[in-house]
């Protein structure tokens, strides 16, 4: 060491290494937690954008008479101006669709597939984002270590999650 030179910078090398791998950590966790919110919500527009933006939509109500294979069918009846009647549409066969009950639906554009509304239909189509919120918390609190951030992550995901449970 230089006798001019303070005892403080002699030890600024020797944190160096440890300040790239703390950034590298903090960016790569960062990025890990960036994308798994983004797929959450990437898997969540494609029904919510449906359900949400209604406007110039056909909208109506289905009673569910046939479920198989991963579909469920029944006759359409329109509520919103301009929709027609039809024979049979289509319904994702989930949790959320029961036979022989009615629900209030959107016609997906350009064919006979239905989608879920009101709140129900809203809150089930939200629950890959709870999921991604849930999942992204872990990688906010153990990479990121930023716990409280982490627990209203959790808590968004599980709130989110409740309510289209008991919603549906």
């Amino acid at each position: 060491m230089i006798p001019a030179m303070p005892a403080s910078a002699a030890a600024r090398p020797r944190q160096a290494p440890a300040a790239v791998l703390r950034f590298g950590r903090i960016a790569s966790m960062g990025t890990v937690a960036a994308l798994i919110l983004i797929a959450g919500v990437w898997a969540s527009w494609g029904t919510a954008q449906h359900v949400l933006l209604t406007k110039g939509r056909e909208r109506g109500t289905v009673e569910v008479t046939r479920c198989t294979e991963g579909s469920c069918s029944g006759p359409y009846a329109p509520v919103s101006a301009g929709s027609q009647p039809r024979e049979r549409v289509f319904i994702e066969d989930s949790v959320a669709v029961a036979k022989g009950r009615t629900y209030s639906v959107v016609v997906k554009p350009g064919g006979d597939e239905v989608v879920r509304s009101g709140p129900a239909g809203v809150l089930y189509a939200w629950v890959p984002l709870g999921g991604a919120l849930l999942l992204a918390s872990v990688v906010v609190a153990g990479g990121l270590r930023r716990t409280r951030v982490a627990w209203g992550m959790a808590g968004a995901g599980v709130v989110l999650l409740t309510a289209a449970f008991f919603a549906v």
